[in-house]
């Protein structure tokens, strides 16, 4: 098999390289953002070792870790926490699912220096309850009214969170005019033909989808870093401004949508998508319990985009800050587990996906269960391998 080197270069040749190199900084940082940022070499190593009992086809996000579960204002007004990356979302084995989320769960106690035992309790307990759900037949959400715990406070504080908050953040005031503020670690300035371009794109879109927010306009636009994996895509940020409300801004995030890098690895015949960014939201809608509040596609010199508003309430739980509060963790990780089996109940039936009764089949037979922990744990060791090969190579500047 080629080195690790190698395999991870050659994922990223697409990308754009002065993109790549905080990304390859940023997989230094740790073990998780590594696994974070290396998707591609999980479905790789998963195809290769087809060591995965049989289970049924679900929709799923394809990259399902720690941080891919956050907050977010649906279009009913209403927060929720939920599964909140779709970008690798296919039609695929249930199992896939569970066991990249496992491997996080194992990797992540190790990264906040957490006894290994820890972990895997917390692992059995995730599938454990995500059986029970699945079981019961029913999918699930969660909001500040049904929340517990740590996840409930959590809830509680995103809500109360204000748009005004979130542009102080990202904006600063030029001429008495806001703007996208460009000393912001994750904002990087365009060349202004490209501005142009993508300004006139998103106001003909405003004018004329359905989807888009009624009587904005552009005001600024911005490259935008964010994320591990997805980094060195296209992605960009926009301030948008209401032409009859004074003072009312948006954000607007545009990401470039690729092909899903378990899309190699999967047998199963996928629906045929107008575009991949047609999938992604199409997956998203059938996954998510309740919507975001601004959801669309759009293309852009012939390469797909996704469309989102950029949220004061957008939050995931930082695990950093609650390692010595095991209570809060099992209770994040109940939820998340019960967020899994909801969302792969939600859209069950749909275009080859298992239909309810056979999930609730797979949740009553537990024999899948230490098959696929087990392989997390022999996973997360690989990982942790790779890992220390990768730093090796990126301290010698090899990337």
């Amino acid at each position: 098999m080629p080195s690790i080197y190698q395999r991870i270069t050659d994922f990223n040749k697409p990308f754009l390289p002065d993109m790549i190199k905080l990304k390859y900084e940023a997989m230094a940082e740790n073990i998780f953002r590594f696994y974070r940022g290396t998707c591609h070499l999980f479905y790789q190593d998963l195809a290769a070792a087809q060591a995965l009992p049989k289970s049924p086809l679900t929709w799923i996000c394809g990259d399902l870790h720690l941080e891919n579960f956050g907050s977010y204002k649906g279009d009913n007004h209403m927060v929720y926490f939920d599964l909140n990356d779709f970008d690798e979302g296919l039609l695929a084995p249930a199992a896939w699912e569970l066991v990249r989320m496992l491997t996080s769960i194992i990797i992540a106690f190790e990264n906040l220096e957490l006894e290994e035992i820890k972990a895997v309790n917390m692992a059995r307990q995730f599938m454990k309850n995500y059986a029970t759900t699945l079981t019961r037949g029913k999918a699930m959400e969660i909001d500040p009214r049904t929340a517990k715990g740590i996840v409930c406070t959590f809830l509680t504080a995103v809500e109360k969170r204000k748009q005004k908050e979130l542009l102080k953040k990202r904006t600063i005031e030029k001429k008495k005019k806001l703007a996208l503020s460009l000393s912001h670690e994750k904002h990087f300035e365009l060349e202004k033909p490209l501005k142009k371009e993508l300004s006139h794109l998103i106001d003909e879109w405003i004018k004329t989808s359905n989807d888009g927010p009624y009587n904005f306009e552009v005001k600024d636009v911005a490259f935008r870093f964010a994320g591990t994996g997805s980094v060195g895509i296209r992605r960009y940020l926009f301030l948008l401004k209401s032409v009859n409300t004074k003072n009312k801004y948006l954000l607007l995030d545009m990401k470039q949508a690729r092909v899903s890098s378990v899309m190699p690895y999967v047998k199963v015949p996928q629906p045929q998508w107008a575009s991949e960014a047609e999938r992604v939201i199409a997956i998203q809608q059938r996954m998510q319990s309740v919507l975001p509040a601004l959801l669309g596609t759009i293309e852009f010199n012939g390469n797909p985009y996704t469309l989102q508003q950029m949220q004061p309430t957008e939050d995931e739980i930082n695990f950093e800050l609650i390692k010595d509060r095991y209570r809060d963790i099992y209770q994040v990780i109940d939820d998340m587990a019960l967020l899994t089996a909801s969302a792969q109940l939600r859209s069950a039936g749909r275009q080859g996906s298992a239909i309810i009764d056979e999930l609730i089949a797979f949740g009553e037979n537990a024999d899948w269960q230490e098959a696929l922990l087990n392989y997390a744990l022999q996973y997360a060791k690989q990982v942790k391998r790779d890992y220390k090969e990768f730093v090796k190579g990126y301290k010698a500047e090899k990337y």
